[in-house]
């Protein structure tokens, strides 16, 4: 199929549908049915179960919980690093934050204020910033790391489209990023403000968090905000998990010019990136 066909078919599909459906059944528990299915996506997408803390498929009573498994201790060591990989992947792309314009692919931008919501004030202290996006592909590791220690500042769910977040689509999909479903996370950091965003797409069942559990569903249809200043303050080390995805998505990051962020020289020429690996010092 062209990568012009591949796209037009995201408008067509019926994809709040066929999310709602996806994440029903992956949360069945269906016995000998569900450990075959596994082994099947297992062997189709070359996941590496030596590297989970549980490795045999059968001991999952369902397909998220396969899907979200956790890494056995020692198999993402962390790098000495102001900011790390927060999640296995591949790098989309990463840079500077022109204005408030971030690049997503040729032809292709999208504004801060647009990624969060509309919240243009927020938006404003990443002017000239830094950005970084990794997809994460159908055989990674999907929960998702701290790249720095931070504290909790607010969570933001926006809700939108499910277009699929695939290479393909980031080309050919005006806006992607900015018009999917997704949950933007505000950190405070010792190197200023970050922006963790969380984006949804097709056949991405849930989005969770530490804090506060799944997100999504339900799916309100409106802006949702949570606050964690003061009492409800929640901090997390380097290296900590944040969240998590059901089904494969996309992390955007934000940071402020002032961060001073130069990212990892190698990443130029990276395409897989793994967690915990060296992403970007202060300059």
């Amino acid at each position: 199929m062209s990568e012009r066909l591949a796209v037009i078919s995201q408008y067509l599909l019926p994809k709040q549908a066929l999310t709602a459906v996806m994440g029903r059944l992956a949360q069945a528990q269906a016995g000998g049915l569900t450990t075959a299915v596994i082994r099947r996506f297992i062997a189709r997408y070359g996941v590496d179960m030596a590297e989970a803390a549980q490795p045999d498929p059968a001991a999952y009573a369902t397909f998220n919980a396969f899907f979200t498994r956790a890494l056995r201790n020692g198999a993402r060591p962390l790098a000495q690093a102001d900011w790390i990989c927060p999640v296995d992947g591949a790098i989309s792309q990463f840079g500077a934050i022109e204005g408030e314009q971030i690049f997503q692919a040729k032809g292709h931008h999208y504004s801060a204020t647009a990624l969060v919501g509309g919240d243009a004030q927020l938006a404003r202290a990443f002017d000239n910033g830094s950005f970084a996006t990794i997809y994460l592909s159908p055989k990674d590791y999907h929960r998702i790391h701290m790249p720095c220690a931070g504290r909790l500042r607010s969570m933001i769910y926006v809700p939108g489209d499910l277009f699929s977040v695939n290479p393909v689509t980031a080309r050919g999909v005006p806006g992607l990023f900015a018009r999917n479903e997704r949950v933007v996370c505000v950190f405070d950091t010792a190197h200023g403000p970050m922006v963790l965003v969380l984006v949804g797409a097709t056949i991405v069942g849930s989005m969770a968090t530490v804090w506060h559990g799944v997100v999504n569903p339900p799916r309100p249809g409106r802006i949702q905000r949570w606050d964690y200043s003061g009492e409800q303050a929640v901090e997390l080390a380097q290296g900590e998990e944040m969240g998590r995805f059901q089904l494969g998505s996309t992390v955007v990051l934000l940071f402020p010019q002032s961060a001073g962020v130069r990212f990892n020289a190698q990443w130029q020429h990276a395409g897989a990136v793994r967690l915990g690996q060296m992403m970007a010092q202060r300059a």
